[in-house]
This record gives structure tokens, sequence and C-alpha cells, in this order.
């Protein structure tokens, strides 16, 4: 009988450690294949051109890391911004939606600022409730500090930078924000000023700017550098988990100020030429740390990097007398529009994907997106379904490689300051503030300039359906055709109060 106990006694010890050791094994696969979940990151440069970088054309601005990931990964010679400003643009991107749904549509109306809302759903809390860690460095433009949709509520577990693209004209600002608090630079002394950040900076014979204000150039903090030591110190304490990391680059967008000219200064160039060159350079350098880290930490592999600029050509800063940026860097779009405006070149960006062993290197793609298809292609990714509202449509087939496999928008769309502008092929339809529409051959005719809406009354209508169905009106901006006394009236009708003035609020 002793015997027989021992022997069932036996018997249970050796389930019970089965089933420990079976949990155990389970725990470990669970955590290994959430471990296998690709890092994500995405770079998005502030006015960037379409020609500023080498594999773009670029010529005389030096930029080696961006034109490895180029090298070494997919360009995209049809890829589209959210907008035609910095505001809009990241809402489309963060939100999934075309600039007809998406929750913020211009930088400011009247003095207010727009914000994402409680409700308002991101690719941040997507990858998040995916079991991601996500971060935010550099500039969000989606909330200010006193509105609901600041970074740590739409998503963000970390956030360093600048809430309001205003305060983000200032390069060596008198704080930034980590999370909801503060963090000053007293050492940039009054910098911060108005009069001091849009005044004109000088450089001494080693190409080390003097900045208006600041005591000590060599003990000031210029906002770049910060968030982005800040950004590499998330993917250091991120790197045992799956990460998304949005870096939302602020130069070389304005005020055109960098800590030093480097390899610039020698040239035979106006100063304003050096800065703007200069600043991309260093966003070019930053890049090249960034993927460095990623080597060192054995996650390369694994880690998708999206890079695009958050809209279409800009001026650049040329001063008055001197050659235009544009013309002396050659870097526009190849067709007509500025940014801030609603013709094609106000959206056409340069965009690069690198992702080793999925995507092939050397790759180009004339595949048409925008980058409210970021939030859908992330979801399918990392195997979670998208909200079933977006607008976008995932381009993984397309960065594997799997062309066929490839969902085709059958149109963009588009609206700024209540104009409206779709793509649909090589077609594009720009409709003004009083309704008039006109249509272009892209192909054709890249300038826009020859309205063919006579002479293809078929696609005209077409595309006059397409904007009167993907408007949906929105009580912070006037829609298509709508006066400014029309909304206010609607806002009445909807017993929508009267907005703050709120477009300087830090």
């Amino acid at each position: 009988m002793n015997y027989l106990k021992r022997i069932s006694f036996l018997l249970i010890i050796g389930s019970v450690l089965f089933a420990c050791t079976s949990k155990s094994g389970s725990q470990q696969n669970s955590e290994e294949a959430t471990a296998k979940k690709p890092n994500i990151i995405f770079i998005l440069v502030d006015d960037l051109g379409y020609g500023d970088i080498g594999c773009f054309g670029q010529e005389k601005i030096q930029t080696p890391a961006i034109d490895q990931l180029a090298e070494e990964g997919m360009r995209f010679t049809q890829s589209y911004a959210g907008n035609a400003v910095c505001a809009p643009c990241r809402s489309t991107l963060m939100q999934g939606l075309h600039p007809g749904h998406a929750r913020v549509r211009s930088n400011a109306y009247k003095d207010y600022r727009e914000a994402l809302q409680e409700g308002d759903y991101t690719v941040a809390m997507m990858l998040k409730e995916a079991g991601y860690k996500t971060g935010l460095f550099g500039k969000w433009g989606l909330a200010l500090h006193n509105q609901y949709g600041i970074p740590n509520k739409m998503g963000f577990d970390e956030f360093f930078g600048y809430l309001n693209q205003r305060h983000a004209h200032n390069q060596y600002p008198e704080f930034l924000y980590h999370n909801e608090e503060r963090v000053y630079f007293p050492k940039n002394g009054t910098h911060y000023m108005i009069e001091n950040y849009k005044g004109e900076q000088t450089y001494d014979e080693n190409g080390i700017c003097q900045p208006i204000g600041i005591d000590d150039p060599l003990k000031a903090k210029y906002a770049f550098d910060v968030y982005c030591e800040k950004s590499l110190e998330f993917v250091r304490e991120s790197k045992d988990n799956p990460f998304f990391l949005y870096l939302a680059y602020t130069p070389p967008h304005g005020a055109y100020v960098v800590p030093e000219l480097g390899i610039y200064n020698s040239k035979d160039w106006s100063l304003s030429h050096k800065v703007y060159a200069a600043m991309i350079t260093r966003v070019d350098s930053e890049i090249g740390k960034l993927m460095q880290l990623l080597k060192e930490l054995n996650i390369d592999e694994n880690t998708l990097v999206i890079f695009a600029s958050d809209n279409g050509n800009t001026d650049g800063n040329a001063k008055e007398g001197e050659i235009p940026t544009k013309i002396f860097f050659n870097d526009e779009s190849p067709r007509a529009g500025q940014k801030g405006d609603i013709l094609d070149g106000a959206f056409h960006v340069p965009a690069i994907a690198r992702w080793p062993k999925h995507i092939q290197p050397a790759q180009e793609s004339d595949h048409i997106w925008a980058m409210w298809d970021f939030l859908p292609t992330a979801a399918e990714i990392v195997g979670v379904e998208a909200p079933s509202s977006t607008d976008g449509i995932s381009i993984l087939p397309t960065l594997l490689g799997q062309t066929k496999k490839q969902q085709i928008h059958e149109f963009l769309y588009w609206e700024y300051h209540a104009e409206q502008a779709v793509r649909m092929g090589n077609w594009y339809g720009y409709k003004n503030k009083k309704g008039k529409l006109e249509i272009y051959d892209l192909e054709k005719n890249p300038e826009q300039d020859k309205d063919l809406s006579a002479e293809f009354p078929g696609i005209a209508k077409k595309i006059d359906e397409i904007m009167k169905t993907e408007h949906t009106p929105s009580d912070a901006f006037p829609g298509p055709e709508e006066s400014d006394e029309e909304f206010k009236q609607r806002m009445i009708k909807q017993g929508v109060p009267e907005r703050p003035k709120n477009v300087a609020d830090f």
C-alpha cells in the first residue's frame, strides 16, 4: 500500500512539474512572439523640400545617412503629405483619416488652434494596445498644454518636445515639454523673445552661431539636439520590447538658425543658403546616429524605418536680393504647388522605407499613397485590425514587393482653407473657395495651368462628386464654399461656443 501511495505521489508531482514546465514554455513562446514584433519608427521632417536630399536629386546638400536609407530600402516617388501645412498633416498621420474627416484641418482659424479630442483614435493608441512602447520626440502640433489632445492622452508613453508649432519656430526655446512638465533652459537667455529668434543671427569665422539674447552659445540648448538625445535614450530603454518611435523633427523649418555651419562654412554661398543646408545635414547626422544605435543594440533588422516630409515645396530662407533657395538648390517637386496652397506640389513629398530582409534594397516605387495610409499599414504589420473608419490602405504589400496584392486608392482627397483637391490616377482636380472646379493632367501638364474640365466633363463630374462626398463638416473650420459669416451662424445654430484666441499659447 505504501508503495502504491509513493507511486501516486510521484505521478502527481510529475504532473505538476510538467504543467509548470508547459506553462513556462507557453509564456516563453508568448514573450518570443511579442519580441519578434518589429519596431516601427516614423521620421517626419518639417518643411523638407522634395529635392533637398541626395537620393531625390540634391547635389549641394550632403545627406549620406538618408541616402543610405534609400540604398538599403525603398524610395517612393509618388508619396503624399496629409495636408499643405504642419498641424493638419499630422492629424491625418496620427488618425489615419484624410483631411475631409480628420479632426485638425488647418494650423488655426481666427487665432484658434483646434486639438485632438477625447474619443479620437490614433496610431499610437493602436500600437500601445498591441503591446508597443510608444514615444514622440519633436513637434506635436495637435494640442496645447490646456487642451485634451496632448500626446500622453493620445497613446504616447513618453513625449519630449514642442506642443505648439509656433513655439517650434524657436530653435533655442525657453523650455520644452517632457510629458506634461516643462523643462527650462536658462542658458538660452532671452532668445525666446520673438524679436530675438526672428532677428538676423550671426556666425563667427568658424561658423559657430551667436544667437541673439544668448550669452554663451556653447552652453545654450538647441532644441533639436536635446530631443534627439532623448529619443536615443528611449530606444535604449525600449530595446527589449517592441516600440513605436515617432520622430517629428523640426529643422529645416524656420526660424533658420543652426549651432554651426559645419562643412558649409567655407562655401562661397550666401549665409542663408549655408544655414539651410547645415540644418538639413544636421537632421541627416541625427538619423545616422539613430541607425548606428539600432545596429549596436542588434535590433536593426527588426525595425521598420519610414522617412517623409510633412508638406510640399517651400521657399526656404533666402534673403531679399539673394537667389531663392528653391532655385539655388533646385529642390522643388516636379509638379507645381507650394506649402500652403492646394496644387499637387503642396502635398507631393519625398519618402523612404527601410526594413532589412523585408524590403529589398535599392527599390523605387511609384505607388501612390498618403500619410493616412500609415495607420492601416502599421495595423497589418503588427497583426491587428485597423479601425473601419480609416481612409487609408495598407502599403505593406508594396513594402514586401508583393505589388499584385496591393490595393490602390481610387483617389486621394485634400481640403485646406475651404479649398479642395483630388488626385485620381493622373488627373488632378482643384476647386477654389467659390466652387470653381478645374482639372489637370499631371503627366502631360505638371505645371497645372491648363484646365481640361470643358474637354473632359465626365472626369470633372466624377471629381466634383468625390469632393462633395468626402467632406464632412467641422465645428472648428469653415467648409468649402462656406463664408466666415455662414460658418459663424452654423456654430450658433449648433450651440458651439465662441472659440478662445489661443494661437500663441504654449
